[in-house]
């Protein structure tokens, strides 16, 4: 099965359960200053999961596209993706552990036809000093279900110590089976919801040998293991307590969270446990197949030509996606990790002794496999290639500039010290693996403390901003922040305005301090422009406009002029999106119609006086616009 069947095939099983379609939202989140990108599948539903309202129900369902940027180190092995799409269904207080575990269940045994004997389940052991019980409730469940299939599934403790012991469903501890914004139990704050979860993980069997070629060799195999054997495929979070002064106490209503990734389900489908021989990789027209072609090499023939394949389908690809969802190469934000992913690319591609620019041809094959799933890729294809092939020209020029450089710091001093290396990084973004390797070859070593302890310090400069990490996909809410969120609206619309309707949002980032606009206008704004711009806003301020939402359809959103992204496959198949209307929409007194998840306040007088602080481009035919609320 291809993972476009497996798709469609998820979707379509939960919406027979009576789950809405929802689409996928951007691989860059707004309004949420805790991260750069969206990472998992829930971090956009967290809101409702906590509390509020979605206005498509309590059943929902979806593939999300994800982009996770700590795992770009981790791109090598078998098994590793920075991009990734997550299958997920919730339930916002509605079913709960009885209906999910046989749901998942089905879906992956009868629906896509997994064989019930390569899975195994992991849950939660429960702990006796906090008070939280071991989730026999589910294992219970589990247990019925695999006996449908004329399997005894034997639930067995500490596997983590003892291994497998001929069991099938294990319990761990509340670092392996507990989810909560603030991780493990001990750690959650008075009134912080969580609760144990669920893991569903595929065998690919003791003949690949996997553990004991391993580091791990020395140790019990466990389903948990790193060896590679066992490959998680879904994860169901049952959140169903809540941390009090006296303890965890039941919530009054209990949700679910369902995320399972959709590329390991393929590579579980295939039982290959490479996920890089699934078909988005190697499908007419084949990425794999073109690197194959441009480097005369074919993957799986040299070991150290592996790792070489796998970062450059990976890199490009994630490049792809999120060039798409409109962040460009750049020093800054989500553009650096873009810059970071094509320059690893080329790096590697140049490794395998491919010369010239390719990227972008790796590129249009992706977007050939993708553009019924996400046609807005077909659509953004000259922008996407553009931007990967200048980004290439850029590096290959840095690549020579690298080159020289470090010929000069040879010849002065003999060697290549971890200052060096580091100076070669920051200053010509030559990657440190390649000055080890070259090093290597004038028989030098590079002193990797000395650049991590540098390499470190810059990163944290580099990601301001990000170093707040998302820890379970909490988006602020305060009032302030809520308070600038329709400032943001009320600031675009007035762009519009002033420079004319080609302004477009590219991005926005929130803080309880400021908003961060980005949008399309090739030119540099004027004093002037900036003070219209502020004196618009202000001026509907001032006049306490309501702010309200309704739901509709992509056309009737379309057709009342309603401004944003309009790239929503499932609103195109009958869904509902949510419009914010700032004015009296009724009387066709309207100052902005915009389509936006929320939440606004419900006057504009209770913004206070909007300021523009700085404008500054922020890439080619981007502008930025920091502002604030005094």
């Amino acid at each position: 099965m291809t993972i476009h069947e497996i798709r469609e095939q998820y979707l379509e099983f939960f919406k027979k359960q009576q789950h809405a379609l929802i689409a996928s939202a951007s691989l860059l989140p707004e309004n949420d200053p805790t991260t750069l990108f969206t990472g998992s599948g829930m971090q956009p539903i967290v809101p409702y999961l906590l509390g509020e309202p979605h206005p498509e129900g309590v059943r929902l369902v979806n593939s999300q596209k994800c982009f996770r940027s700590k795992d770009i180190g981790e791109v090598g092995n078998n098994r590793h993706t920075t991009f990734f799409e997550m299958l997920g269904n919730w339930s916002l207080g509605d079913y709960f552990k009885q209906e999910q575990i046989p749901w998942v269940f089905e879906f992956l045994v009868d629906e896509i036809g997994l064989d019930p004997n390569k899975l195994f389940v992991t849950v939660f052991r429960g702990n006796d000093k906090l008070n939280i019980p071991r989730d026999t409730e589910s294992v219970e469940v589990w247990k019925k279900v695999f006996k449908d299939k004329g399997i005894d599934a034997v639930d067995v403790d500490f596997a983590e110590r003892d291994g497998m012991q001929e069991g099938r469903i294990f319990y761990y501890d509340e670092t392996k089976n507990w989810w909560s914004r603030s991780g493990t139990p001990a750690n959650m704050p008075e009134g912080e919801p969580g609760g144990p979860d669920s893991e569903i993980f595929w065998d690919f069997g003791e003949q690949h040998d996997f553990h004991k070629s391993s580091e791990f060799a020395n140790d019990e195999c466990h389903v948990n293991c790193d060896c590679g054997r066992f490959l998680e495929i879904g994860n169901s979070v049952f959140m169903e307590y809540v941390k009090t002064d006296g303890g965890f106490e039941p919530l009054p209503k209990k949700n679910v969270d369902f995320g399972g990734g959709l590329e390991r389900i393929a590579a579980a489908k295939a039982d290959d446990p490479d996920m890089f021989n699934i078909d988005v990789f190697t499908s007419a027209p084949s990425s794999l197949e073109q690197i194959e072609e441009l480097s005369g090499k074919k993957y799986g023939e040299n070991e150290e030509d592996i790792k070489h394949f796998r970062v450059m389908l990976d890199h490009v690809r994630a490049a792809t996606f999120l060039i798409g969802d409109g962040a460009l190469p750049s020093n800054k934000d989500q553009g650096y990790f873009v810059r970071r992913l094509i320059r690893r690319a080329v790096r590697h591609g140049s490794q395998m002794g491919i010369q010239g620019k390719f990227c972008h041809k790796i590129s249009g094959s992706i977007i050939s496999i993708y553009k019924e799933s996400y046609p807005e890729l077909n659509e953004k294809r000259e922008k996407i290639v553009n931007a990967i092939t200048n980004e290439e020209i850029k590096f290959l020029n840095t690549l020579t500039k690298g080159e020289m450089e470090f010929e000069k710091m040879i010849e002065k001093s003999g060697r290549i010290t971890g200052n060096d290396a580091f100076i070669l990084y920051s200053t010509y973004g030559f990657p440190l693996e390649l000055t080890e390797e070259m090093a290597l070859e004038k028989g030098q070593k590079v002193d990797r403390e000395t650049f991590e302890k540098e390499f470190k310090q810059h990163q944290e400069l580099s990601r301001a901003g990000s170093t707040k990490k998302f820890a379970g996909g909490l988006a602020d809410h305060s009032d302030l922040t809520v308070r600038l969120h329709t400032a943001t609206h009320m600031l675009h619309q007035a762009l519009r305005r002033v420079l004319g309707d080609h302004v477009v949002q590219r991005g926005s980032n929130i803080t309880p301090k400021r908003l961060r606009f980005d949008f399309s206008h090739t030119e540099k704004m004027t004093d002037e422009q900036k003070q219209e711009v502020e004196q618009i806003v202000n001026a509907n301020i001032e006049m306490n406009l309501p702010v309200s939402y309704e739901m509709m359809s992509l056309e009737q959103a379309k057709e009342i002029g309603a401004i944003g992204v309009f790239e929503d496959k499932y609103a195109q198949l009958g869904g509902k999106i949510k419009v914010y209307f700032i004015g009296d929409e009724a009387k066709g007194e309207s100052y902005s119609k915009e389509v936006c998840g929320g939440p606004h306040v419900e006057q504009t007088g209770d913004l206070g006086t909007f300021r523009i602080k700085k404008e500054e481009s922020v890439g080619a035919g981007i502008r930025r616009i920091k502002a604030i609320l005094e």
